[in-house]
């Protein structure tokens, strides 16, 4: 039981990634602190995962919004004591009509918006929750980055692969601080994810192009949100305990 008795804080937490990272931590032992949006699909994962016999607080707040994340954290501390792991899942690129737009076709509004979905939700809760795993000097935050943080994919825009890339700099740099106080700070990068987002993308593409997609890919498999939660839940555990300042390509291959 890995995480038996730790308190994770897991931000789009209700669906995707979020979600199978969720699952893990409680069936191994710890409390969830879910947070996301969608109030329906908060009630209904925290009930799967009760059913299940693990432990759940969802929190509807927006990972955007500085005074809320603010309010929920002071909210959790005074709640549970302590906050052990956070996990920030905000991101994406299908926010946008056009997440694959070349530069001069993607419009400003576009970019700004990508950034900031991208970027601010995990500053937000890393300026929050550092202070409580300073204190406490001890501590595990895991960012979602992209593959397209290191410029490889063809299927994003220059604003995703610049907000993924701020990531990767953003993880670095934050262990390089937090180090000194007991607190591990990495990433993962993943590939094309058939997360509930995701899949109604994948299902539009032309059995060619699914085809291609799955023979550049050396496990010639696409990732599910499972393969993703696992590397998550390594680097959110003692397994990776003198792992700090890494992102981990999660791509099977690519």
């Amino acid at each position: 039981m890995r995480f038996q008795d730790r308190i994770a804080l897991i931000t789009a937490a209700a669906s995707g990634i979020g979600r199978a990272t969720a699952d893990i931590i409680a069936a191994e032992g710890g409390t969830v602190v879910a947070v996301d949006v969608d109030q329906a699909r908060l009630d209904k994962m925290a009930a799967e995962i009760r059913a299940a016999g693990g432990r759940v607080h969802p929190r509807r707040a927006d990972a955007l919004d500085a005074a809320q994340v603010d309010q929920l954290v002071a909210g959790v501390v005074r709640e549970l004591g302590r906050i052990d792991i956070l996990v920030n899942g905000v991101g994406g690129s299908t926010i946008v009509p056009k997440p694959a737009a070349p530069v001069d076709e993607l419009p400003f509004g576009d970019w700004q918006r990508l950034l900031a979905f991208n970027l601010d939700g995990t500053f937000l809760f890393c300026h929050a929750v550092a202070p409580v795993m300073k204190r406490r000097r001890a501590g595990k935050i895991v960012n979602l980055s992209s593959v397209a943080g290191r410029g490889l994919s063809a299927a994003s825009s220059s604003a995703y692969a610049a907000a993924k890339g701020g990531i990767i700099a953003f993880t670095k740099k934050l262990a390089f601080e937090l180090g000194p106080f007991g607190i591990n700070v990495n990433a993962i990068a993943p590939s094309l994810t058939l997360t509930e987002r995701i899949r109604p993308h994948w299902d539009r593409r032309s059995e060619e192009e699914r085809a291609r997609e799955v023979a550049r890919t050396p496990l010639r498999r696409v990732a599910e949100a499972a393969d993703q939660a696992r590397v998550i839940c390594f680097l959110a555990s003692r397994d990776a305990d003198f792992v700090t300042g890494v992102t981990i390509d999660v791509t099977g291959g690519v």
